[in-house]
């Protein structure tokens, strides 16, 4: 694996392939509000270099991670197995929700989107992908909130990040009008925006 850099959060060290898109502001706002229960099914989607997947690993019962770059499941691998997790997470290669089993359920289910605005030419490489939404920033976001709830345990959550300049309202009416309660739970000022993290659970 080519790295061309490594990065350490709390006790784990992570090594980020040229092809990855590295933890970010938005990395770090899922990551530091992050919390997992001992016996939890965690999705973690886009799982890019496997930080936050590591993370709920440190609790959760099982993670599944997946990425539509091959680059990031070689990655996410590696670094589940540099800081002993691996034997509590599975990957998968694929395109959001596409590679998920019909039915399986997960008690949370996390997403640091591509939710920028971007031209086509943006989202070709392996790292446009991971950023770049298309031309409103909703590209991927639409989709995966459309998807997200099938999959959702009754009690379960789903935790989203995006930024203000892809209509963070737009998603809170969304998983509205599927069933799901949504407010924004953190945010961080970042120059020209703002990173929100939604948190979205269905209604009791």
């Amino acid at each position: 694996m080519k790295s061309t850099r490594r990065i350490f959060f709390k006790n784990y060290k992570f090594l980020i392939d040229e092809n990855v898109y590295p933890p970010a502001e938005d990395t770090f706002l899922l990551a530091e509000n992050l919390q997992v229960s001992s016996g939890e099914f965690v999705l973690d989607m886009g799982t890019g270099c496997g930080i936050l997947a590591v993370l709920a690993a440190e609790k959760a019962e099982k993670v599944l991670a997946v990425d539509i770059n091959p680059y990031a499941i070689r990655c996410a691998r590696k670094n589940a197995e540099i800081n002993n997790v691996k034997h509590k997470i599975d990957f998968i290669l694929g395109d959001i929700f596409k590679p998920i089993k019909p039915g399986e359920a997960f008690d949370l289910i996390m997403f640091n989107a591509p939710y920028l605005p971007a031209e086509p030419d943006e989202e070709k490489s392996w790292i446009g992908k991971a950023w770049a939404g298309g031309k409103t920033g909703r590209k991927i976001i639409d989709r995966f909130i459309s998807d997200a709830p099938k999959f959702l345990r009754r009690n379960g959550r789903i935790l989203l990040v995006q930024s203000s300049l892809s209509d963070v309202g737009k998603s809170l009416k969304a998983f509205n009008r599927l069933g799901l309660s949504a407010k924004v739970i953190a945010e961080i000022k970042v120059p020209f925006e703002k990173i929100v993290l939604i948190e979205a659970c269905f209604r009791s």
